[in-house]
């Protein structure tokens, strides 16, 4: 009986997703209704749970603290935006080219520092802009009689330290997804284009960038729920989750304030949620604007 059900060919395909959706079950499902149901309640370790509604949402709406925490991630997540994915394609492009010399060592060079740990970038680039006259970038700036700058405790120049950062890590990352897109475009298309007279710019705007619309679309979906989720950079370039002026305090980083430094349980899953929300909000408004869900609607 047991022999005739594994090697039944009706079970085999279930048996091969199970895995898969114990692992989605115990690690995302439940921890998600775990999470939603906490939202709702009072919790904090030690103490049994008292329901209170929606008050920890209601509270979160007035939290200036937790605005500025949502104002943060979403200018670092465009950002990120803009910088992660015109330049990885035009880098990708660029190495991918017949006329490129050298391109194994570029891909590794782009790629390398996504194999450092954040840890220790972070703190390399803490130092690096740091507000003594000694650090690398004011030491820069010494050169050209430009007084030293305070990077770490202005918002502008400590988000364009987040972004460098970001940039410096994730470049490589991104450019290697190009170049796999740019792997599955037939070269044939540009022959004809050659053949018409096309130039590079145009081959490069009606081939290039429409067939990798699917690779830009999934960078896209990654780099939002990656700017949104931010929180290890911004904890090593500033020593810690306590920021002056929260100026580098991101959703995750208020999270973690929450729960784990004042033990607010309850409150910090509400900002778990709520991060969640715009991250959905946000990636399923860009794939219904790039037409991803035209094939189903078909």
């Amino acid at each position: 009986m047991i022999k005739k059900f594994v090697y039944s060919q009706k079970v085999a395909p279930y048996v091969f997703v199970l895995p898969f959706i114990l692992i989605f079950l115990i690690f995302w499902f439940f921890p998600l209704v775990n999470s939603f149901v906490m939202s709702f309640q009072d919790r904090m370790l030690g103490q049994d749970p008292k329901w209170i509604g929606e008050a920890n949402y209601s509270k979160l709406l007035t939290d200036k603290v937790f605005l500025t925490s949502i104002k943060n991630s979403v200018v670092y997540m465009l950002g990120t935006l803009v910088l992660l994915i015109p330049f990885p394609m035009l880098f990708a492009v660029m190495i991918n080219s017949k006329l490129m010399k050298g391109r194994e060592f570029f891909k590794s060079s782009f790629f390398l520092p996504a194999l450092t740990s954040v840890a220790v970038a972070g703190t390399i680039f803490r130092l690096t802009f740091g507000e003594m006259e000694g650090s690398l970038m004011n030491s820069l700036l010494g050169l050209f009689g430009i007084e030293p700058i305070k990077f770490l405790k202005d918002g502008n120049w400590s988000m364009a330290a987040l972004l460098i950062l970001a940039c410096w890590r994730w470049t490589g990352v991104n450019m290697l997804y190009y170049l796999s897109g740019l792997k599955s475009i037939d070269n044939e298309y540009y022959e004809a284009a050659s053949i018409d007279g096309a130039s590079a710019w145009q081959k490069f705007r009606t081939i290039t960038m429409p067939l990798l619309k699917p690779t830009t679309v999934y960078v896209t979906t990654i780099s939002v729920y990656a700017g949104l989720a931010m929180f290890t950079e911004s904890l090593m370039m500033f020593n810690g989750n306590n920021s002056p002026k929260n100026i580098g305090l991101t959703i995750v980083g208020y999270l973690y304030r929450q729960g784990i430094e004042q033990n607010k349980l309850g409150y910090a899953a509400a900002v778990g949620i709520i991060l969640l929300v715009i991250a959905m909000v946000i990636n399923l408004t860009q794939l219904k604007f790039s037409g991803m869900f035209k094939k189903e609607e078909d």
